[in-house]
């Protein structure tokens, strides 16, 4: 028996209200427009979750289904599969084509419906994989493929003033998140005790915030001991002990854009060697936040900074770059790799980025001060310098987080 190969959703429902305007959202797709102009593209296809989100708003839950974006000269519009229903175009900034599960070549005849006769498509080289890759090239014979996923994430790189006050409320979230994480740590509670009670408030805060807004993502990490040895290290049931280090992670995500608090604390108290390190770790924080200006060359605020861990014989404990862009991205898809404080990036510095400031040092259970160190602060580079988004307080002054009797 033939089914359709389409649904048609549209219409199940009202558009809900976008996360940004309606101009914010055109700026975007004018701005690849104009690329693909001048890089002489008939169409575009975006396959990655941060493209298809940046360009039309909507963030889709992958499930071993290919999800799409095309956007042509003209119009903009999403594909997506039947299982979502009509929620792909209630957020879709532009129109929607709902495929059906009925035959694998579904999505493909949805592609070629939407691109037409367009003979150079635009395809994300760094998320396309070789599957995909092959099955393009042979539902579209003679059709050239061109990398766009590079001259897009140039595009993302600069915030406007709309992404830039959506990531500065979320920023206020996540101090909120750290709050709740002191709050509820002390000698005896499992990590995640401590790394619960963060999620749920920033959710509370964020559903207060954003009332229209689909509330998904958001996570804390709370590390403790041996489990602070990697920033991306999962929460354990791990009870945290008297003197251990601890790391708050703290991750408010609001519509596909995440924002991040790092912090190391002490519970209940610090050892001389742990103090020593962990004073070190904050005067290489500050001298990095100074750094965040318009001209400098990311690569150049690694080295500066690289030289100041050489100076205490800390360096080969130092194991990630420095900071990285923020926008569209997440802990499981995206990033701007353009924009990272690493010895091997040429970018400068413009307003209009943010960045992270966030040095890490982890010193070996075999060593005084063992475990890991780290803060992280989110800066808004402007034309004068920067603008601190992170509040949260940071040092033993500060979060040496006492018994909850004393």
């Amino acid at each position: 028996m033939e089914r359709e190969r389409f649904q048609d959703y549209r219409g199940n429902g009202e558009k809900v209200q976008p996360t940004f305007s309606a101009a914010e959202m055109q700026r975007r797709q004018d701005a690849i427009r104009r690329h693909m102009a001048e890089a002489g593209i008939d169409a575009a296809l975006f396959t990655s979750y941060h493209n298809i989100n940046y360009y039309s708003d909507f963030l889709y839950c992958y499930f071993g289904r290919r999800y799409g974006l095309v956007i042509d000269h003209e119009t903009a519009t999403t594909i997506s599969a039947g299982i979502d229903g009509g929620q792909p175009w209630r957020r879709s900034f532009g129109d929607n084509v709902t495929y059906t599960d009925w035959n694998r070549a579904n999505y493909f005849h949805a592609v070629r419906k939407l691109v037409g006769g367009a003979k150079r498509i635009g395809i994300e080289f760094d998320h396309v994989n070789l599957e995909l890759m092959q099955l393009l090239e042979r539902e579209f014979p003679g059709v050239e493929f061109v990398d766009i996923a590079a001259p897009a994430m140039r595009l993302r790189m600069i915030k406007s003033q709309e992404e830039i006050a959506h990531i500065t409320e979320m920023a206020r979230i996540a101090d909120l998140g750290g709050a709740a994480c002191v709050e509820a740590t002390a000698v005896g509670v499992p990590e995640h005790e401590v790394a619960l009670h963060s999620t749920a408030t920033m959710v509370r805060e964020i559903a207060r915030s954003w009332p229209h807004a689909e509330l998904m993502d958001t996570w804390t990490w709370f590390q403790s001991g041996i489990n602070t040895d990697g920033a991306h290290n999962p929460v354990t049931s791990r009870r945290i002990q008297r003197g251990d280090i601890l790391s708050l992670n703290c991750f408010p995500m609001v519509a596909g854009y995440y924002v991040a608090l790092e912090r190391t604390l002490f519970a209940e108290t610090a050892s001389d060697a742990h103090l020593r390190l962990w004073e070190f770790n904050c005067r290489v924080h500050d001298r990095g936040k100074e750094l965040l200006v318009p001209g400098r060359k990311c690569s150049d605020i690694a080295m500066e900074l690289n030289a100041l861990y050489a100076s205490e014989d800390l360096l080969q404990y130092r194991s990630f770059g420095y900071g990285h862009s923020f926008g569209v991205l997440c802990h499981y898809y995206g990033r701007e790799a353009g924009l990272e404080l690493r010895e091997d990036c040429e970018t400068v510095l413009e307003p209009g980025m943010v960045v992270s400031m966030e040095p890490m040092i982890t010193l070996p259970e075999s060593q005084p001060g063992a475990g890991g160190y780290r803060e992280h602060d989110i800066l808004v580079i402007t034309e004068e310098g920067n603008r601190n988004i992170t509040g949260f307080p940071y040092g033993p002054e500060h979060l040496i987080v006492p018994g909850k009797g004393g």
